[in-house]
């Protein structure tokens, strides 16, 4: 693949204002994710309160993915994203207004940061799923890398940014600013213009849920993947995201030195991203579960040897892990599931992936005290890596190829 090739979806319009309005979202919520955790650290110095933080926003997340697949593909996925960023812009700085008040208590935070998962919930399907739509097929790959090196260089710079403004000025900063970006985003998806969307009058939700469902259960690569990840993000959420910033609190690197972790592992992500705009990924799920070992590195140095430089090496690996499995999971669902029904595709991908991660942050807090915060990340790592290993015994992940043309409409 050329250069010019590579670089060839920035001539599409609706692809240019849909990368500049994710480039806003993201630049806001690369900090403010970062600032919430120090921000309920700082409300109650407790690993249980940010675990129940945390779950407020992934318990929306499950409740509400499927709905938000069917409804993107209903109502039209950038009208869906448009209302959930506003949704989410408003949380967000309603949690900077209390936490710069100095007055937030944790059960406000909780409310508002389930909101702001209410939206996530509804908004993910119709992002995962918008890009066959901005660009022609053969563009695919060169589309899903640029926005993720872009994703990846935002995330560079955004933890950083909000480890220093949580040391420096407090973390209401950094959510205010989220908020902010959130609301401009919106505005810049006013510029896509996109078919409008399908309605099946005849159908009802449920129709839709069931044909979705029936889909992902006779498709076994997916499937399989699905499960695996939902084994996979409980323990990388409640370990990395739960215990990880309560390590940095009371390590001598602090919250600086997390936001640099963050930073490393998208470095990780960039760089990868870039290798990926010019070579073709034949075997995208083989590939994506070898690069998912990868993932358990940052775990796994935090059990056994906290140290700044080896954590931001690991962080770095484990960065190109998450992207290659990132890209080839992208391309699979895109390439292989026909388009009107990716979004609820993507739903009960996302619903699989993120059911258990509530149950791993609330777990993080009592096991860590309960085991050693050490021993619970530790072994959080080591089963990312066997369950990820145990994924490439199914055939049909090992051998999913890349295909040529768009995927063919079901049957109906």
């Amino acid at each position: 693949m050329t250069w010019r090739g590579s670089l060839a979806p920035l001539a599409e319009h609706n692809f240019r204002w849909y990368a500049v309005a994710r480039t806003v979202n993201l630049l806001g919520s690369t900090m403010g994710s970062v600032a919430l955790a120090f921000a309920v650290l700082e409300i109650s110095d407790s690993p249980t309160a940010l675990g129940t933080v945390l779950a407020a926003h992934s318990i929306p997340l499950v409740v509400f993915l499927l709905a938000g697949g069917v409804i993107a593909d209903r109502f039209g996925r950038t009208r869906v994203i448009q209302v959930c960023n506003v949704t989410a812009g408003t949380s967000n700085l309603a949690i900077a207004a209390l936490v710069l008040s100095g007055h937030a208590q944790l059960w406000q935070v909780v409310v508002l940061t389930a909101v702001n998962g209410t939206a996530a919930a509804v908004s993910f399907p119709a992002l995962a799923s918008v890009l066959p739509q901005l660009v022609p097929h053969e563009h695919l790959q060169s589309a899903n890398a640029l926005m993720s090196m872009l994703r990846s260089g935002l995330t560079i710079l955004g933890p950083t940014v909000a480890g220093v403004l949580v040391a420096t000025v407090g973390p209401g900063w950094a959510i205010g600013i989220d908020g902010l970006t959130y609301l401009l985003s919106a505005l810049a998806l006013g510029a896509v213009r996109l078919p409008a969307a399908v309605r099946k009058e005849s159908a009802s939700m449920l129709d839709d849920l069931r044909e979705g469902w029936g889909y992902v259960r006779s498709t076994r690569w997916l499937w399989s993947v699905v499960l695996a990840f939902c084994a996979i993000c409980a323990l990388h959420q409640g370990g990395f995201f739960t215990l990880g910033p309560v390590i940095a609190k009371s390590s001598p690197w602090g919250e600086s030195g997390w936001g640099l972790v963050l930073s490393a592992e998208a470095v990780g992500l960039l760089v990868t991203g870039l290798v990926m705009l010019r070579l073709r990924l034949e075997r995208p799920l083989l590939w994506g579960m070898v690069g998912t070992v990868l993932y358990c590195l940052p775990l796994v140095v935090l059990g056994l040897y906290p140290e700044l430089p080896v954590l931001l090496v690991a962080a770095f690996v484990a960065g190109v892990g998450i992207e290659v499995f990132g890209l080839g999971w992208t391309l699979a669902m895109q390439e292989h599931v026909p388009p009107e029904m990716l979004s609820r595709a993507f739903s009960y991908d996302a619903l699989g992936s993120f059911a258990a991660i509530p149950l791993g942050q609330l777990a993080a807090g009592p096991l860590a005290a309960a085991f050693g915060i050490d021993h619970v990340v530790l072994a959080a790592g080591l089963g990312v890596a066997a369950i990820a290993l145990a994924t490439l015994g199914v055939r049909d992940v090992r051998t999913l190829a890349r295909t040529t043309s768009e995927p063919v409409s079901a049957p109906r």
